[in-house]
């Protein structure tokens, strides 16, 4: 009786082992299967990272292509409007914007593109430009929202290109837009331009001084800029300012 029972026990250990046996073959088996499904998705998205980069990169050289363009026209800005992107972005990070794609920098690049449909008779006239040929060179924020509105990966920097003239207080084109109305990047770039132009050479005048620069800024805060974006602007330093432009020297 007891010898009975002694081996039924001894065969249902063994029938456990057994199934416990298969179990951890099987566990091995997924766990292969899984470390090989891991590598796959792994390899998979260091492609479509890879596919992503190199779409990436020939976005931004089709842009800065375009850019080169619209300042070949007018060559005296010498790498203007890639300064104007380095001083903006530094100031979109200062005002909480969030600069990881490149829409806001194509943006800032292309903002004056529309110029290539103005003619050189207006574009590079010497003397002061008549009341109707001001009212053709206003139309270029619309020309170019025009030419980037076809493109998809353009759809954000439309927001520089079209409104890069308004002003805080209603009064500039092509929209009269105010105050918020206008789209914070096109608020960044406003500062960012007017900087740049201003502590630039021209033929017509000698570049001012950073702190010449900031006076200026400072005293259209609230009438041209936005104040928050032009107070923001002022809490970055100089040396800040310098090496960005050092690097496109």
């Amino acid at each position: 009786m007891v010898s009975a029972e002694l081996e039924q026990l001894r065969e249902e250990l063994d029938r456990l082992r057994a199934e416990l046996a298969l179990r951890e073959r099987e566990a091995e088996q997924r766990a292969v299967e899984l470390q090989r499904y891991a590598e796959q998705l792994r390899r998979a998205s260091e492609r479509e990272h890879m596919r992503a980069l190199e779409l990436r990169r020939s976005y931004e050289a089709t842009v800065r292509a375009l850019a080169d363009a619209v300042e070949a026209r007018d060559a005296y800005t010498g790498k203007h409007a890639e300064r104007v992107a380095a001083y903006g972005l530094a100031l979109a990070r200062a005002c909480g914007m969030k600069v990881d794609e490149p829409q806001i920098e194509f943006g800032f690049l292309l903002h004056d593109i529309g110029k290539v449909a103005i003619s050189d008779a207006i574009l590079h006239k010497p003397g002061s430009l008549t009341a109707p040929e001001i009212d053709v060179m206003r139309q270029h924020p619309v020309i170019g929202d025009e030419i980037v509105s076809g493109i998809d990966f353009l759809g954000e920097a439309r927001h520089v290109v079209r409104s890069h003239h308004e002003r805080w207080d209603g009064t500039g084109y092509p929209d009269r837009l105010a105050r918020e109305q206008i789209p914070l990047a096109a608020r960044v770039f406003a500062v960012a331009d007017t900087f740049d132009a201003l502590t630039s050479d021209r033929p017509y005048r000698a570049a001012s001084s950073f702190k010449d620069a900031r006076t200026v800024i400072a005293q259209g805060a609230g009438s041209q800029f936005d104040p928050e974006v032009a107070a923001q602007f002022m809490a970055i330093p100089d040396e800040a300012l310098e090496q960005l432009r050092c690097t496109l020297l």
